[in-house]
């Protein structure tokens, strides 16, 4: 079973991380990607992923909420560490605009100059949508070629939104906790999504599924959220953990597990 996304590098797991991992091994996860927010991540990124080999991949680049007047310069900066340290995706790179638009313009550039890194070192982006979906998707509709591969990160949009997605390309879609809790409509594009285009994550250390959900999300979660999901498409949860495997695997390019 793989996470793909989580944020086992953040303070949350300072105290206790190499429990967690453990945890999460004990709990049958074989892989965790690990996505960056910013220039000042990537060295807790690289220590992860040396000393778990195999098991820890690694993303790059500028997150939305980290974009300021300044996103040039982090851009610049970051560039040159995406050729020094491999990550396996560009990300997690996007719009949100849940709580302020005060850098919607910067952050649709600073999209499209990351998505042409994507394109530059053939691999796939991780994207974060937060209030923001027609702002991406004009971005992509401006891209200018053929779109990198990518995944759509803790989606929770419509059915609709879906089909608005795939008109742009033939995405991945994350879902995590958000999944399992009562009053989400994440379970309702599932069947739409379909199990080929559906990748399992946590974000952790937000948004635990239930039992789980108010405490910190780690990675060995991820059972939880596979069995939700199986029980809503109606499929066994090794159909679901074989099936959302292989497309992490495929998609980031990931060891054979």
């Amino acid at each position: 079973m793989i996470d793909s996304h989580s944020h086992l590098y953040s303070s949350e797991f300072d105290h206790d991380r190499d429990l967690v991992m453990q945890r999460a091994i004990d709990a049958g996860i074989t892989h965790i990607v690990l996505p960056g927010e910013n220039l000042e991540c990537v060295e807790r990124l690289v220590t992860m992923r040396n000393k778990y080999p195999g098991v820890i991949s690694i993303a790059l680049g500028l997150h939305p909420e980290d974009v300021d007047d300044a996103y040039e310069q982090q851009l610049k900066a970051l560039r040159p560490l995406l050729d020094e340290h491999h990550p396996v995706a560009v990300g997690e790179i996007g719009l949100d605009l849940y709580w302020d638009k005060t850098w919607r313009e910067q952050q649709m550039a600073a999209l499209d100059t990351q998505l042409h890194w994507c394109k530059e070192l053939n691999i796939p982006f991780i994207i974060h949508c937060r209030e923001a979906l027609d702002e991406i998707l004009w971005v992509m509709d401006n891209f200018g070629q053929a779109l990198p591969q990518g995944v759509f990160h803790s989606f929770t949009g419509t059915v609709q939104e879906v089909e608005k997605v795939r008109l742009r390309g033939d995405f991945y879609f994350g879902v995590n906790g958000i999944v399992t809790f009562k009053k989400s409509n994440v379970k309702d594009i599932l069947p739409v999504v379909g199990l080929d285009r559906l990748l399992l994550e946590t974000d952790s250390p937000y948004l635990a599924p239930v039992p789980h959900r108010g405490k910190r999300n780690e990675s060995s979660f991820v059972p939880h959220i596979c069995h939700f999901v199986a029980q809503h498409m109606g499929l066994n949860d090794d159909d679901v953990d074989q099936a959302t495997s292989h497309n992490a695997i495929n998609l980031f390019g990931l060891p054979l597990q």
